[in-house]
């Protein structure tokens, strides 16, 4: 499989995720819930798979939020809503949303699960926590449920392997956000704001990329910060293709054609903004 199969992979799947975070029932699951606010819920819906994590090992999974931001809503959203129920309420939330954005997804979802499926079953679980937490309670009745928790194992199943390219290239949690920042993919005082860091940490880690090479004295992207943060990113492509494996090369492209049809409505509704905190690119027309 190519790594382009597996880039696309990602933006042919992402949005399908991403109505969880930007969708506005979904966005108030965390509250609807009894949690406070939207970060407390985020934090609860990412890890409730995994069961009540404490902070330390949330933030590990999660890879590049302050610890801080982190501490401040694990383990007490677990006082308020257990991990079992945060991950039934966030099926039938987006599943509701989905069905709302793109009305035929029921009919869609009987072709995109079994391939899907396929991909799930056969990836590995070592190393990729956040990955086979989702895998284990992807079992749903409901179609579409089903889809949004399959597209959730290979999102997770991505996430999981960037943190491992990141860490492998020497980043640290906020390192790692000024040389994403630094790149233009996303907007620096939004993710800074949106991870949880605070300026002087910011400017710190700008100090040390500095230090690095990776970006100049004015903190902009350096040659050679740009290729390496094209080198994570290639890294994370060629981790993430070993969720293609199981499938043909033809029926691969089959999927993604596939799965093109409900991420353009998605998109056409406006359900996810551009620019993003999630890094996702603004669709050619």
């Amino acid at each position: 499989m190519t790594l382009s199969r597996s880039r696309t992979l990602w933006l042919r799947t992402e949005p399908l995720h991403a109505v969880i975070y930007f969708e506005e029932r979904c966005r108030d699951l965390g509250r609807a819930l009894g949690l406070k606010g939207f970060w407390m819920g985020y934090f609860a819906a990412r890890t409730a798979p995994m069961g009540p994590v404490e902070s330390g090992a949330a933030t590990a999974a999660l890879g590049v939020f302050a610890p801080g931001m982190v501490e401040r809503a694990i383990p007490s959203a677990w006082q308020y809503v257990s991990p079992g129920r945060i991950v039934e309420e966030r099926a039938a939330c987006t599943a509701r949303a989905l069905r709302a954005l793109v009305p035929d997804i029921d009919d869609q979802a009987t072709a995109l699960c079994p391939p899907l499926t396929a991909m799930v079953e056969d990836a590995p679980s070592l190393a990729r926590p956040l990955f086979t937490a989702n895998r284990d309670v992807s079992e749903r009745t409901d179609p579409v449920q089903r889809l949004w928790q399959l597209v959730t194992c290979v999102r997770e199943f991505r996430g999981d392997a960037h943190v491992a390219a990141l860490a492998d290239h020497g980043l640290d949690a906020c390192e790692s956000l000024v040389l994403a920042a630094a790149t233009g993919r996303v907007d620096q005082d939004t993710i800074r704001h949106d991870r949880g860091w605070g300026e002087q940490e910011w400017a710190h880690a700008v100090d040390r990329l500095r230090g690095r090479g990776l970006v100049d004295g004015d903190g902009h992207i350096t040659e050679h910060g740009r290729t390496e943060r094209e080198l994570i990113e290639d890294a994370t492509d060629r981790l993430t293709a070993r969720l293609l494996r199981p499938l043909a090369a033809r029926d691969a492209d089959t999927l993604l054609a596939a799965l093109e049809r409900p991420v353009r409505q998605i998109l056409a509704a406006g359900v996810i903004p551009f620019p993003n905190p999630i890094g996702l690119p603004r669709p050619a027309d």
